[in-house]
């Protein structure tokens, strides 16, 4: 069951979305959270990713933590239902379900889930993702994954979209060499800094999307303690592939496409190792202004 309660602690002053205990992903599995602005390119930064794993011989499951339901479907080929969809005709008797019900098998064995979420003005995303969880334990889903990934809406960090956060080990940014992508960046760095008080989760680094140069998120980074781990340039051949419901690993490999495929296997060997959790302190926003744009 998920919760709301107050918990100064957890963001002080604010109301967090709390999860079961007994819904935590067990201890084994390495657990991903991506988030960055809306629509810098966080599920074909997921879906790549979890492709990646899976060519390291990873068992992995994507899940797609936003109403839109389409994290998954480069993997798929499909837009698959949703957890939420799935809970409401069976009135929400999880037993009556089997796990082809929600689960799909996608690229490369990735396993795929999408939880949906409420209808808009109504409901919580923690509820979403707490039940996706839930459902998971429930049908022993988690016990043999090695990685967990999951794609979250936007750079919402409310209490109810901040809900991964209490499941994973590192969240990774995904932001582009640009002014709004690098403010929704601070307001995620602070969101991890107040969940990792209750919470284990770190921050892992930055993704750097879609930008040819990295000079401002360099800029950003130096002053804030973050680190780039990965950086994806504005490849026509990553557009290309989500046109063809596709990942970049089953693209023809050009050049093009050989590199960014490298650049994600790198990623994920990164990720496959020790990362070393990251200490940044975010800054105000009159700070940011004053940062970026100016020489």
């Amino acid at each position: 069951m998920t919760t709301t309660l107050a918990r100064h602690a957890d963001g002080e002053g604010s109301v967090q979305v709390q999860q079961d205990p007994s819904a935590k992903i067990q201890e084994g599995a390495l657990v991903i959270a991506v988030y960055g602005k809306g629509g810098i390119g966080k599920s074909t930064t997921s879906s790549n990713l979890s492709a990646a794993f899976s060519k390291l011989g990873k068992k992995v499951l994507q899940i797609g933590c936003d109403p839109k339901h389409d994290s998954t479907f480069t993997l798929t080929h499909k837009m698959v239902p949703t957890v939420i969809d799935i809970l409401e005709e069976v009135d929400f008797h999880s037993e009556e379900l089997r796990p082809e019900d929600f689960m799909f098998q996608g690229f490369n064995g990735v396993m795929c889930v999408e939880s949906g979420g409420p209808p808009a003005g109504t409901g919580c995303g923690g509820y979403v993702t707490g039940q996706t969880v839930k459902l998971l334990k429930e049908h022993h889903l988690l016990e043999d994954t090695d990685v967990v990934i999951f794609d979250v809406l936007g750079d919402v960090v409310c209490g109810g979209f901040a809900a991964p956060l209490q499941h994973a080990n590192y969240c990774l940014i995904v932001t582009a060499n640009d002014f709004d992508s690098i403010f929704a960046m601070n307001r995620i760095v602070a969101a991890i800094q107040a969940k990792a008080k209750n919470y284990k989760v770190r921050l892992g680094g930055v993704v750097a999307n879609r930008s040819a140069d990295t000079d401002q998120i360099d800029k950003f980074n130096e002053r804030t303690g973050l680190k780039t781990m990965a950086h994806f340039r504005d490849v026509d051949a990553i557009r290309r592939s989500r046109l063809k419901k596709c990942t970049i690993f089953e693209m023809e490999p050009t050049e093009d496409v050989l590199a960014v495929q490298n650049e994600y296997l790198s990623l994920a060997k990164k990720l496959s190792n020790s990362v070393e959790p990251l200490e940044a302190d975010p800054l105000k926003d009159r700070e940011i202004f004053d940062l970026l744009g100016f020489d």
